[in-house]
């Protein structure tokens, strides 16, 4: 029997009996729904973390703090406190490091901003004029401080979006005064508002909305004033942006000679990382989490998979005097095995086109969710159906048709003809 006439008689099988064969594709439907839509969650939160990465800016380069160690005991990174505001410059300026374009070097500290009777917890990051360029940031109204600020030490502040709306609501904040209490502070200093930053959006990783911006040498001044150990005022962070994306490698080095030089310390006290190491590192784990979504998914498959089994071997039993008279005309068993194994492939794949159609509807409704992210702001939650996604879908299904399949059509091959005959 050829395999076209097996694929007809395998539908007039299937459609003889149509509830039957609903339900037995109802277990494949939803598992493979179940996969698209976990899957693009995954994908959604992968794309989305990537985005948020490149949106800090290219080409970039963080160098933070090292870790020290007492009495065989080692701390965390950042422990060494090493970092300085001097070696910032000393980057910027160096002859040493040809392939550093700008630096950006900032410090944070958190506390409470206070505007017309409101209120709003937050971060205060200490930053100079050159942020704005390394870390892509534009400003939405007002403008940046400028260097003459920074060297006077201005009480001036720059809002994100989120720190506006909720204190500002829909007036206009430049110009506004605004009181930050925060470290050594704790009566507050007041800051006038210049400028409101383009919003970023932001996940649990971190929102870049949430925060105020602040010379840096005011909010060492008169919010939180902290010195390394060689007396410098102490950084928290220096960003560096590379010349171009071929010279990240090459500026990594150059900053890793001119820091030893300068702290000349028996080993590292400073970790540089790039951009791209942080893309990988994210990448990986999210693509370890769609791969376990997409395996708890793959449960339901197999529940399906046996829900075809289970009637396919009732099949068999209602069709054993069907296969006796074939065998007794002809049929050879490999064309019993055939028939069988179509049937069961056919519900599966059916099942799995299906499923498609329903992960994908899924996916778009579970887009047009808003979940509360990181500072309290609505975001509404990203899936993205890839092809390969719905390529793996319809292959597993088929490979769950045909190995749930193989048992039944074994059996129903290996009936004597004679036996099946006699079946009543």
């Amino acid at each position: 029997m050829q395999l076209a006439a097996s694929f007809r008689v395998a539908l007039g099988a299937l459609t003889a009996n149509k509830l039957r064969t609903a339900l037995t594709m109802l277990g494949m439907i939803i598992g493979v729904a179940a996969v698209i839509a976990l899957m693009s969650i995954g994908r959604g939160a992968q794309e989305q973390i990537t985005a948020q990465i490149q949106g800090m800016g290219t080409n970039l380069i963080f160098i933070r703090p090292g870790s020290t160690q007492e009495g065989g005991v080692r701390g965390g990174q950042g422990t060494a406190q090493s970092l300085t505001l001097d070696d910032a410059e000393a980057l910027a300026s160096s002859p040493l490091a040809p392939h550093v374009l700008a630096v950006a070097p900032e410090m944070g500290a958190g506390g409470q901003v206070v505007a017309q009777g409101r209120n709003w917890s937050t971060r205060f990051t200490g930053v100079t004029p050159a942020y704005a360029d390394v870390r892509n940031t534009r400003v939405a109204a007002g403008e940046f401080f400028t260097q003459q600020q920074l060297d006077a030490r201005a009480a001036v502040a720059v809002l994100g979006a989120t720190v506006a709306q909720n204190l500002f609501m829909d007036s206009d904040p430049i110009g506004q005064t605004v009181r930050i209490n925060s470290g050594m502070a704790r009566a507050g200093v007041s800051f006038r508002v210049i400028g409101v930053l383009e919003s970023k959006g932001g996940t649990g990783f971190g929102n870049q909305d949430d925060q105020v911006l602040v010379p840096l040498t005011t909010l060492q001044a008169r919010l939180f004033m902290q010195r390394g150990r060689q007396g410098g005022l102490r950084v928290a962070s220096i960003n560096v942006q590379a010349t171009g994306e071929n010279d990240v490698r090459a500026a990594v080095e150059e900053i890793g000679e001119i820091l030893r030089q300068r702290h000349r310390s028996a080993q590292d006290d400073f970790v540089v990382q790039t951009q791209e190491d942080f893309l990988q590192t994210f990448s990986q784990i999210a693509g370890t989490f769609t791969l376990l979504l997409g395996a708890i998914a793959g449960i339901s498959l197999v529940v399906g998979g046996i829900g075809i089994m289970n009637i396919m071997l009732v099949s068999v039993t209602e069709r054993t005097r069907e296969i006796g008279i074939r065998k007794a005309v002809g049929a050879r068993r490999q064309d019993i095995l055939l028939q069988f194994l179509v049937e069961s492939v056919v519900v599966s794949l059916a099942g799995g086109a299906a499923g498609v159609g329903l992960g994908a509807g899924v996916s778009r409704l579970i887009s047009t969710i808003s979940v509360p992210g990181a500072g309290g702001a609505a975001q509404a939650l990203q899936t993205v159906v890839s092809a390969d996604a719905v390529v793996l879908a319809f292959c597993v299904s088929a490979a769950v048709g045909l190995f749930f399949g193989i048992y039944p059509a074994m059996r129903a091959s290996r009936l004597n003809p004679i036996d099946a005959l006699r079946y009543e």
